[in-house]
């Protein structure tokens, strides 16, 4: 129900905020690339709209802070919450014999790390006896009304209704604030109302995480810096994508410039393109231990095949018109080799480059799974045995911020490097 309904207000966001954008905004806006003639279709005439991409990341947190009801939005904007307070049922008990008998059930539900004091309650006129208990939110609590009653069990006593309405074991019945349900032996356990707030352990807030960056940017995890936990997975992964270019670009060209080389590399290639770096973690765990250079080993043939492929579909794409004007023209192979298939290859050099990068950055947490000391990878894990979900969730956005600045400069740089990409 909660993913639903997050759904279904982010897709409302979007389609609010893409009409506002496009249509009220911006109706007068007129550019080069909205006058062309043609624009459906056309690549070229595509930018990514930059109020889209603040108003999306700004829906991202602002989702966030509804469903986990975070400090840093008004309350009227937080999704409803688990139900903290106090609360009571009541249960009937039954005994052949006897006429059935109530007792109130009162039932403090505080927050989780706090211990509440709880009062006397009254015993009761009847065998069945008044119970209070307390239960953190989010969690449900097993109450053993009768242990305290004059009949208990053992005597044939059993519950029969909740609030009225009959139950037997296996059965839910709704109270105020909650729901009990009857244990296969007959015990009723209170579940309250959860909300639609995440739990803290799966999904805190956002100043959650913000204040655990900061508590380990200033004390470290497991005696390294935050910087040395990410200097050293970009480290890993830089090394790692470096060997593969250098093995697989080469590779690449070869196989498409020769016969002989596609025919013996392509069936290895093609084989090992689909299976998935974390399934080598066994087999370079016996070929090269759980040091440093099994990482980079597995990282190294996540890129490996990725650039090659990149390669020889960068050869495969030169116009084939270029090569006859450079041979009529006189050109050596060794001239058509530098002045035409490398600079017209190194546009899908550079995509396979950027996706070998975000394989090789979804590979390091694997790879840091190893016996590591040393990650973002081995943080991440290490703090999810603790369930220290802050330090995940931090692990988890430094990782992708990182990846992201990665992919900015590599575009950047192929702006730079490959100035003729797309014209032809």
């Amino acid at each position: 129900m909660t993913g639903l309904f997050f759904l279904i207000i982010y897709v409302s966001i979007f389609v609010v905020s893409a009409f506002v954008v496009t249509r009220l905004l911006q109706r007068g806006i007129h550019d080069y690339t909205s006058l062309k003639t043609v624009t459906f279709g056309d690549e070229s005439a595509v930018r990514p709209n930059r109020a889209a991409g603040i108003i999306s990341i700004l829906t991202i947190f602002v989702m966030w802070g509804i469903f986990t009801g975070s400090n840093l939005l008004p309350s009227f904007l937080h999704a409803p919450g688990p139900f903290v307070g106090t609360t009571s049922f009541t249960y009937t008990a039954q005994v052949e014999g006897q006429a059935p008998d109530d007792a109130t059930v009162t039932v403090v539900v505080h927050p989780r790390g706090e211990e509440p004091e709880l009062d006397e309650v009254a015993g009761g006129d009847g065998f069945a006896k008044d119970d209070t208990i307390a239960i953190a939110q989010w969690r449900t609590g097993l109450i053993n009304v009768q242990g305290n009653d004059e009949i208990s069990k053992k005597d044939g006593a059993r519950v029969v209704a909740i609030d009225g309405q009959k139950i037997a074991p296996g059965q839910t019945v709704q109270t105020a604030n909650g729901s009990v349900t009857l244990s296969d032996k007959g015990t009723p356990n209170f579940a309250p109302t959860k909300g639609w707030q995440m739990e803290p352990l799966y999904l805190p807030a956002p100043e959650g995480v913000w204040s655990r960056t900061l508590q380990i940017l200033d004390e470290g995890f497991r005696n390294f810096t935050l910087w040395e936990h990410l200097g050293y997975s970009l480290f890993r992964v830089v090394v790692g994508f470096l060997f593969g270019a250098i093995v697989g670009i080469p590779l690449g060209y070869a196989m498409g410039l020769s016969n002989w080389f596609r025919g013996w590399f392509d069936p290895i290639v093609e084989f090992m393109r689909p299976v998935p770096p974390l399934a080598l973690i066994p087999l370079v765990i016996i070929w090269a231990g759980i040091g440093e250079i099994g990482k980079i080993i597995l990282l190294f043939l996540a890129a490996l095949w990725i650039m090659a492929i990149a390669a020889r579909a960068g050869v495969s794409g030169v116009n084939i018109s270029k090569v006859h004007a450079a041979y009529s023209l006189g050109a050596s192979k060794w001239q058509i080799m530098r002045y035409v298939i490398v600079p017209n290859s190194l546009p899908e050099i550079f995509t396979g480059a950027r996706v070998a990068m975000g394989v090789c950055w979804g590979t390091v947490v694997a790879a840091e799974l190893v016996a590591a000391e040393q990650g973002a990878g081995m943080m991440i894990m290490t703090a999810s045995k603790f369930q220290l979900t802050d330090i995940v969730i931090m692990g988890i956005i430094l990782i992708g911020i990182i990846g992201f600045g990665i992919d900015m400069l590599m575009r950047y740089a192929e702006r730079f490097l490959v100035p003729w990409k797309g014209k032809g």
